[in-house]
């Protein structure tokens, strides 16, 4: 399987269009619907796609219901397989090979006006040293034909960079446009150790398609998907740039700090490519965040008590909130749950525990159960001085912030009956 062939629900825009600006003022004025532009002023026999990753269109893309997705990722998470590698000659991401590197040429979009230029969102930089492999999701703002600015945030793939740095060394990557979904989901995952993302990519492919996760060895040594519609190899150089302003994931514009600067060395891409332009921001960005993150809610719920499903909500941007329902079997199971929640996603900033009757996925229904259910001088948790999120911009100077846990669930002092609704 690979990108392309979840698109069969697109609708196709053969307008002119631009990449700048043109891709988003189309969405926005359309109500985001899944799109593939097929008439790019700047590019020439290149498509972009947007918005395939809301979480509706997702599990149809890959053939699973909403309410199994959360187990899938988690069984994947349980169960890492080995992908599969072939030459690059079998590999569909080869077919074309720029003779002279000039990234300004890819159908990469300048969205926001706010934002500093033309960004790579949707890509994911897989990347290896001293025998470690990472695959993470990290903005690149496009500098000139050969150089991109990435965003490292603070996780793996910059501790690797930074110590490379600190030993002379530049860090060899490819980066990877438009590859399978299940590889999208995999490397928005995040975890404590260091594991190959790439390996929870191929649990999910064989699980979900029955067949290998097919990888291909670019000509710097990493490994990249091979039906991925771009590739791109280069290194993480020993250089700083000035990286943003950007509309981020809360739709709040992020701050210009300097960040490495990526030297490209080649670029791939299969014949009619078409490029995935994520819209920061927007439904797609919410859900390739949050998805992976209400695995690893669940999981730490289940430690003290029942955890039967976690949505990551639209208010909260897919990062910042959650709703998590339980199975309540003990007064104090929801604020064991609450604080395992924010434990188990430590950028989230709220948590609403319900009860199982309730829709987590409908706002109105959570609402009712914290107005019918929730007194709010015994049935709030508040932690202060809390690690924030970078993505939350009223953390505090320190990136501290504090925390808040509703438990909206009927007390187990109360007659049930008497809590439920009739509508």
């Amino acid at each position: 399987m690979a990108f392309r062939d979840h698109l069969a629900a697109a609708t196709t825009e053969k307008d002119a269009v631009s990449v700048i600006h043109g891709m988003w003022e189309h969405s926005r004025n359309n109500g985001h619907p899944l799109t593939i532009f097929e008439n790019i002023i700047e590019c020439p026999g290149q498509r972009a796609a947007v918005n395939l990753l809301t979480r509706e269109r997702l599990c149809a893309a890959i053939g699973i219901s909403p309410e199994d997705y959360i187990d899938t990722l988690g069984w994947a998470m349980s169960n890492p397989q080995q992908p599969q590698i072939i030459s690059p000659n079998e590999s569909p991401c080869f077919e074309n090979i720029q003779e002279e590197v000039d990234i300004t040429k890819l159908p990469i979009p300048h969205h926001w006006p706010q934002d500093r230029g033309r960004y790579v969102s949707a890509s994911v930089i897989i990347a290896e040293d001293n025998g470690i492999r990472n695959m993470s999701f990290h903005r690149q703002f496009v500098r000139d034909k050969n150089h991109l600015v990435v965003r490292l945030v603070p996780r793996h793939l910059r501790t690797m960079a930074m110590a490379a740095r600190e030993q002379g060394r530049t860090v060899k990557i490819a980066i990877v446009n438009a590859p399978d979904p299940v590889v999208l989901l995999a490397a928005a995952m995040s975890f404590d150790d260091n594991v190959d993302e790439l390996t929870i990519a191929a649990a999910l492919h064989q699980k979900l398609y029955g067949t290998p996760l097919n990888l291909t060895t670019m000509p710097n040594g990493i490994v990249a998907p091979a039906n991925s519609e771009y590739v791109m190899w280069g290194n993480i150089t020993m250089e700083d740039d000035d990286e943003g302003p950007y509309v981020d994931i809360t739709g709040t514009v992020d701050d210009v700090r300097q960040e490495p600067v990526i030297e490209i060395e080649g670029v791939a891409h299969r014949n009619n490519p078409i490029f995935h332009a994520l819209i920061p921001g927007e439904a797609e960005h919410k859900t390739l965040m949050g998805l992976p993150r209400s695995p690893t809610i669940k999981s730490a719920v289940n430690e003290v008590v029942e955890c039967l499903d976690v949505h990551m909500t639209e208010g909260g941007c897919g990062w910042l909130s959650a709703v998590v329902k339980i199975n309540k079997l003990h007064q104090d199971d929801p604020i064991k749950a609450i604080n395992a929640a924010l434990a188990g996603h430590r950028s989230m900033k709220m948590v609403t525990i319900v009860d199982q009757d309730i829709d987590i996925t409908d706002p109105v229904r959570v609402e009712w159960a914290m107005v019918t259910r929730w007194q709010p001088d015994v049935d709030t948790v508040i932690l202060s001085n809390q690690k924030g999120s970078s993505l939350d911009p009223s953390r505090n100077e320190d990136a501290t912030t504090s925390k808040v846990g509703f438990d909206a669930t009927i007390s187990l002092d109360k007659n049930a009956e008497d809590f439920h609704s009739v509508m």
